[in-house]
């Protein structure tokens, strides 16, 4: 059996997402998103983002039809490699059904997953997920996306339901949704880690989703000229509060949100010589620098080497082959 569901379980799918999902909702920026997602891998030698056409930011007024015929293109278009999803709009919004209809109906096959904004509540995600079954996409996952007060108090419920795979957390609404009671401090790159509701409500989202083996999203950062804000914010993110994948709305902030999830070269190393070691113990105690370990460390060790491969690390040849065998053996 393979490391992952020896040690990691009901988690072992959700947890080998991309630490980095990239959105754009321009014509233009899509493909060069696209296009930039196949250099990188190539320079990475896996995947290390997600490139998320955006239909509800994207679409003009009036242009929703036409907007999602588009992102279908482009998602059928995009190299059998490619992991593309797609942002629809809301579930109350006119368009929903047919952005759902369009985009999973004809290229379902080819999306990583689906993601719906503003979830209020379970309904919206049973909502969606049987949208998605009427389109013929019934094994497609939901990513869904949290921005009000109300749909934190709920995100336990949410991240139980077994089509979410993750839950990502929409700072500049969920500010707006309090009437000015938060700050506009509290949706900059260094404020949003201060003001005591919005971290509370990261918590909870990060907490809800490793409570139910789901995938934790953090929000983004708008001040996207200063990269070193951002990579300051996403290793709080990560370090801090428990994320383990981030947006990016520019290009440039992707390879910075890499490097803060990226565990260092000392962490790797340390853990690839543990794993080597449980592996040839038949996953037995062992004894490693002066400590005693067992599953339950081999399980956190595990998940940091998860991290490296994510983040285009090189990892000794016997563990990179676990990384190299089809999906179908990994889990």
């Amino acid at each position: 059996m393979h490391p992952r569901s020896i040690l990691l379980g009901a988690q072992a799918g959700a947890l080998s997402l991309p630490v980095c999902d990239h959105y754009s909702g321009v014509e233009a920026r899509m493909r060069k998103s696209l296009a930039l997602q196949a250099e990188m891998a190539e320079e990475f030698g896996t995947c290390v983002f997600d490139v998320t056409l955006d239909c509800e930011d994207g679409a003009p007024v009036g242009g929703e039809a036409e907007h999602a015929a588009l992102v279908t293109e482009l998602a059928l278009a995009a190299a059998p490699q490619a992991r593309v999803a797609v942002r629809v709009h809301p579930v109350d919004h006119p368009a929903f059904g047919a952005d759902v209809a369009t985009i999973a109906g004809l290229a379902g096959h080819r999306l990583a997953h689906l993601m719906v904004p503003k979830v209020e509540s379970v309904a919206d995600v049973q909502r969606a997920a049987q949208a998605l079954d009427a389109a013929g996409a019934t094994s497609l996952p939901l990513h869904v996306l949290i921005e009000s007060p109300a749909a934190v108090h709920r995100a336990f419920d949410i991240a139980a339901h077994p089509r979410v795979q993750s839950i990502s957390f929409g700072l500049m609404d969920f500010v707006s949704a309090h009437g000015g009671a938060i700050p506009a401090d509290g949706m900059s790159a260094a404020g949003q880690f201060t003001h005591p509701l919005v971290v509370r409500a990261k918590l909870e989202i990060a907490s809800a989703c490793h409570a139910h083996g789901k995938v934790p999203s953090h929000c983004v950062v708008t001040e996207f000229k200063d990269l070193d804000a951002l990579q300051q914010a996403a290793r709080q993110a990560s370090r801090e509060l428990g994320y383990t994948r981030m947006w990016s709305i520019h290009p440039d902030q992707i390879r910075p949100i890499l490097k803060a999830f990226a565990p260092s070269e000392r962490e790797v190393a340390t853990a690839a010589a543990l794993i080597e070691r449980a592996m040839a113990a038949e996953w037995a105690p062992v004894q490693f620098e002066n400590r005693l370990h067992d599953r339950a460390s081999y399980r956190y060790f595990w998940q940091v080497l998860e991290r490296a491969h994510q983040t285009g690390q090189s990892l000794p040849n016997v563990l990179q082959a676990c990384f190299d065998e089809p999906a179908a053996r990994r889990h």
